[in-house]
């Protein structure tokens, strides 16, 4: 494997941008340079050119390194026949929204992105009109690389072209023929945290062009240090930030995105926090209120309450592989089918709905809850009031096993299939069939009522076990059961489950 064939993270290029203690940057402007000339055979043998000359639009993040992959891009892409287009500091929904906008026309919208991860990172996602890059994508274009010849001639243009006014003008008025007002959030305190990402200019050019108060609103400025906290939908000191601000301001919501905005979550004015399991619960809630019958894509560690809870709102959940790319498809998939499917989501946020690309869009999330604000007033209910038929779990916990040596996915792979006949042999264990990744198992009786789920890793040598129960104290039992097996695995570090026995 090529180095950078390494940088290969899925359907997006991800690696170290600023050299770091242990890590090595693997990704600046030299490795930039020669993955726009990938970038560019892709467009063109993928027949995913409209316009001549080539047009590519180019973002970026609050990330400290950006400016210098942009650079490496836009450099080797002058050296080709490429009209760039520079919209600076932006977000990943807007950059594919580049290739739909008629006063952008681009052929292929890039995002220097590495979402939530520390300031160290960076990383590149890939639109064309047709939506993102799959994982084949961006192997032909890691593959099919050349060296940056500095003394070739400049033969495109550059141009300056900010996205952002555009995609929030949009927003508003997508709001705003959903509620049939100009100004729908009046006499609405909403807090936003954009965790110092590119997320800030939701306050300015949404919130408040739709009449909301935003005072309070906290990190609303690009730093790449991220010095407050990771602006992560996912991170319990991140949705521990935004309660406080929401309980602080006496706000009627709070919104909270990742570094990029293709991720969110929200907290009610009770404090109660709407992300994960809470967050598919909202939005599946607001797809299904007037279309019974659908079908909602999530990934497989959902809790097993989730699924009651749309199946009582009239859908029908399928649980399929983590990955956002991954559940998109399958929606994707079943619409083909004919299976109605209008949301694709996982627990860490990612979001798609069919009426919106399929685009994983932080922002569009908010957008589909503001526009259900006004009713909800109406109607004296809080976001929180929707969810309150979705039962919570007890116990809900996590633990990663590192594994060792070579060929760690066959291993892995290897250890899921052993679990199978563990737990056949054991009373109140039952497989749980409608599951496609990993192994998903329902716990009764001395284990109390719950389920466990071990997978692999998307992308690192691990396994995670995901439990959860109904009963408090149990989760301790599955533990304890479970660890007899896990013992007998060489190539796997326990140290964190045997931590969690130790508590």
């Amino acid at each position: 494997m090529s180095s950078l064939q390494a940088l290969q993270n899925g359907s997006d290029i991800r690696g170290i941008a600023i050299s770091h203690e242990e890590f090595t940057a693997n990704l600046t402007i030299k490795e930039a340079q020669e993955i726009a000339s990938g970038i560019v055979k892709w467009l063109k043998e993928e027949k995913r050119v409209t316009h001549t000359p080539l047009r590519i639009a180019i973002g970026h993040d609050s990330r400290l390194s950006a400016n210098d992959i942009k650079e490496g891009l836009i450099e080797a892409f002058l050296k080709e026949d490429v009209v760039v287009l520079d919209s600076e500091l932006a977000t990943t929904p807007a950059m594919f929204m580049a290739t739909q906008f008629d006063s952008f026309k681009a052929d292929c919208g890039i995002m220097i992105t590495a979402s939530h991860l520390p300031y160290y990172y960076n990383g590149i996602k890939i639109f064309s009109e047709l939506g993102g890059a799959e994982h084949e994508d961006i192997e032909f274009i890691l593959e099919n690389t050349h060296v940056f010849n500095e003394s070739k001639p400049n033969q495109g243009k550059l141009e300056k072209k900010e996205i952002i006014s555009l995609y929030s003008e949009d927003m508003v008025k997508k709001i705003q023929k959903a509620t049939g007002e100009t100004k729908p959030l009046t006499g609405f305190h909403i807090v936003l945290d954009a965790g110092n990402g590119a997320g800030g200019f939701f306050a300015d050019k949404v919130l408040q062009q739709l009449g909301a108060n935003t005072s309070g609103s906290q990190f609303l400025d690009p730093n790449g240090n991220f010095p407050n906290h990771m602006p992560n939908p996912d991170n319990k000191e991140a949705m521990e930030s935004i309660k406080e601000a929401v309980l602080r301001n006496n706000a009627d919501l709070g919104v909270i995105f990742d570094t990029d905005v293709d991720r969110a979550a929200v907290v009610d004015k009770s404090g109660q926090v709407i992300n994960r399991n809470n967050l598919i619960a909202v939005l599946a809630h607001i797809v299904l209120e007037d279309s019974k019958g659908q079908t909602i894509v999530t990934n497989s560690p959902t809790s097993s309450h989730l699924k009651d809870f749309i199946e009582a709102l009239g859908g029908k959940q399928v649980r399929y592989l983590c990955g956002y790319r991954n559940v998109i498809n399958k929606a994707i998939e079943l619409n083909v089918k004919g299976i109605e499917t209008p949301l694709a989501i996982e627990t860490s946020g990612h979001a798609a709905f069919k009426e919106n690309y399929f685009l994983d869009d932080g922002a569009y999330v908010i957008a589909k809850i503001l526009m259900l604000l006004p009713k909800l007033k109406k109607e004296n209910k809080s976001l929180g009031d929707l969810i309150e038929e979705l039962k919570q779990p007890a116990e809900a916990q996590e633990v990663r096993f590192k594994l060792s040596g070579p060929g760690y996915r066959n291993y892995g792979n290897s250890v899921i299939t052993d679990l199978a006949e563990f737990v056949n042999e054991v009373d109140g264990f039952t497989v749980d069939p409608e599951n496609e990744e990993g192994i998903r198992v329902n716990v009764r009786e001395t284990y109390g009522s719950g389920w466990f789920l071990l997978r692999m890793s998307l992308h690192e040598p691990l396994l995670v076990l995901q439990v959860e129960n109904d009963i408090a104290g149990k989760n301790r039992l599955v533990f304890e059961k479970l660890n007899e097996f896990f013992q007998t695995k060489e190539r796997l570090n326990t140290e964190k489950l045997i931590e969690v026995l130790k508590k």
